[in-house]
């Protein structure tokens, strides 16, 4: 990838040799190996048997998961927030184990809607509950830097499952739910 990477400096009209480009192809091999590890990362090392029997009934909802991943049509970032609920129905999962999931799918080159679904088909998978609700917000730096230069845009997916798709009442707590953007604590 060094090798590669030289060589895309020399098109780019630069000297992969100057001073200030001498490590930049290590640099550059050490940071996409970085921001692609999801490929290697195992589905069952992440769980870990963190499934639990609780009567529990109720949804739960992990909020504002910060997640960055790259575009796969421009290798530029996009980033920005994802919201995961699930509604069990015999098991839950720790609660670490979902934005851990949110990591794996989005340290690969994606699209905001592969991404999207992928978290909210595993979580289905992992989990057997009653319904699942992913939501994303993200911005994309190959519409900000390139193209239509759109600075301010944010692009919202979601996938829904089970009774989040099925039954009205239960998605709207769920937005409305995501929509309130107070922490709660002390103070």
């Amino acid at each position: 990838m060094e090798d590669t990477v030289r060589q895309l400096l020399r098109q780019l009209g630069e000297d992969p040799e100057r001073d200030g480009l001498l490590d930049t192809p290590r640099r550059v091999a050490k940071s996409l190996a970085f921001l692609t590890s999801g490929y290697q990362t195992d589905l069952d090392v992440i769980v870990n048997g963190a499934l639990f029997d609780v009567e529990y009934s109720e949804m739960v909802i992990v909020k504002d998961v910060d997640f960055y991943s790259l575009c796969e049509h421009h290798l530029l970032p996009f980033f920005g927030k994802c919201h995961v609920a699930y509604l069990p129905s015999a098991k839950v999962i720790g609660l670490s184990k979902l934005p851990r999931i949110v990591e794996m799918f989005a340290r690969r080159l994606q699209v905001q809607e592969r991404l999207t679904k992928q978290i909210a088909d595993t979580i289905v998978e992992v989990t057997q509950p009653l319904g699942v609700a992913v939501v994303m917000e993200a911005t994309h730096l190959c519409m900000a830097m390139r193209g239509v230069e759109k600075q301010n845009s944010v692009t919202v997916t979601s996938a829904m499952h089970g009774v989040f798709r099925e039954d009205a009442r239960t998605r709207s707590e769920f937005l409305e739910l995501i929509r309130q953007r107070g922490k709660l604590g002390p103070g």
